[in-house]
């Protein structure tokens, strides 16, 4: 086995609020904020969020599944490897932030049927072949590579790939090219530039009006939190003026989309406020928890706009709320995390059964309501979760911080190769 790449170029000490002095080293491991704050004796609403997100989630586990024409030219990919790329990202932040118990077990067993999708990484080497001049096929792979699986033969053709003029110089918005930035640091390659001067060029980079906020912004700033901070994994790397703006705006921005209903939206909002350095309090979120919970479906799902389906018979398509129902599921547990210092309740794996229809022009998931496949074999040759190193220089390319529609972190560089809807758009779905 290869042990994980140690962090050398992200921080290695943080900065509090205004008047306080460095905090100690941490690595890129987020841990339950420290302090002598009392913790509730009780789970909170979001760890059971936590728990019926996923067991929907795990009730379909079969729509995530590729096609057998995964590689074809016309197959697009935000059907097909954007979903897979965002269960592994669940499958990933779960197991950082639990320690042991049935929300551990449930995120290896997600990240080991994602990772038997793609054939060991087999898949993810022959699309970046076919099209090297896109970056998804990287960004789906730097999930499963900071879950510890490896693919020695995908990652010596990306550092190759990332060497290249095209690569660095390949026109992106600012939110889209920190992320792919990210994707390079947790995968072990060189950075292709500075992140900083990604982040200036960020809508939430700038500190912008509060009242300039709408649904395309909100995605985008999420994204930009999600890229700075590793997906919680390193809240230390947020720079401090843009934690206490976010503390000071988010909840207001979180009572707009919860009156809105843009659950969505709302649960990637309360992942950021849960991946903050020092946490929104638990008072602030715990309202908007309440009100998520209540949009669930009877399933656990949940729609990513509209009213709640709780009483409907029929379980609304896949594609109009698996990406709400992982986000709900990643926030929650964060949440938990590090709010509660507590890992979710006991997570249960029924079945639920419910026709197979879904909404005009989605197709239903073939397996929904029938028995799961059973579980893959355990592998035994991956790397186990490993805290990166803590020795690197303050934030390393990150420090000194001052600092569109759904970010994608799927969508292509334009290419006659295959159409999708997301090749283009940078304002595209996203984990």
């Amino acid at each position: 086995m290869t042990a994980a790449v140690p962090d050398r170029e992200f921080g290695a000490q943080t900065v509090g609020p205004a008047g306080e002095g460095p905090r100690p080293p941490v690595d890129d491991t987020a841990r339950p904020p420290a302090g002598g704050a009392p913790r509730p004796s009780a789970a909170p609403q979001a760890a059971e969020v936590a728990r019926t997100a996923l067991d929907w989630v795990y009730d379909h586990l079969p729509c995530f599944a590729l096609p057998e024409d995964v590689l074809a030219p016309d197959v697009l990919v935000d059907r097909t490897w954007k979903p897979l790329g965002e269960l592994a990202q669940l499958g990933d932040g779960i197991g950082r932030h639990t320690t042991s118990g049935p929300a551990r077990r449930r995120a290896s067993e997600l990240l080991e049927f994602a990772w038997g999708q793609t054939r060991r990484g087999s898949l993810l080497l022959e699309q970046l072949r076919a099209e090297p001049m896109s970056t998804y096929p990287l960004e789906i792979y730097a999930a499963f590579r900071s879950a510890g699986f490896r693919h020695p033969a995908f990652e010596e053709l990306a550092r190759t790939l990332a060497r290249t003029r095209s690569w660095a110089h390949t026109e992106q918005d600012p939110t889209r090219r920190l992320g792919i930035l990210n994707a390079e640091h947790r995968t072990g390659l060189p950075l292709h530039a500075p992140p900083l001067t990604a982040l200036h060029r960020t809508w939430l980079g700038s500190l912008p009006e509060p009242w300039m906020f709408e649904r395309s912004a909100g995605y985008a700033l999420t994204h930009v939190v999600f890229h700075l901070t590793d997906w919680g994994n390193a809240p230390h790397r947020m720079p401090p003026r843009l934690a206490r703006y976010l503390h000071h705006w988010l909840p207001a921005w979180l009572d707009s989309c919860l009156e809105e209903e843009l659950w969505d939206l709302a649960g990637e909002l309360l992942a950021v406020a849960a991946g903050l350095p020092t946490p929104v309090p638990a008072r602030t979120v715990e309202p908007a928890w309440a009100r998520l919970a209540a949009a669930q479906d009877a399933a656990g799902g949940l729609c990513e706009v509209g009213p709640s389906r709780r009483g409907d018979t029929v379980e609304p398509g896949f594609a109009h709320c698996y990406h709400s129902t992982l986000v709900a599921a990643y926030a929650a547990t964060l949440t938990t995390a590090r709010l509660y210092g507590v890992p979710p309740v006991s997570l249960t794996a029924t079945v639920l059964p419910g026709p197979e229809t879904a909404p005009p022009g989605d197709a239903p998931c073939p397996s929904a309501s029938r028995p799961r496949p059973p579980a893959p074999p355990r592998r035994t040759d991956r790397t186990p979760w490993t805290p990166r190193s803590s020795t690197a220089s303050a934030c390393g390319p990150w420090s000194g911080c001052t600092s569109t529609g759904r970010d994608s972190a799927w969508s292509r560089t334009p290419t006659p190769r295959r159409a999708s809807s997301t090749a283009s758009n940078p304002s595209a779905k996203s984990p």
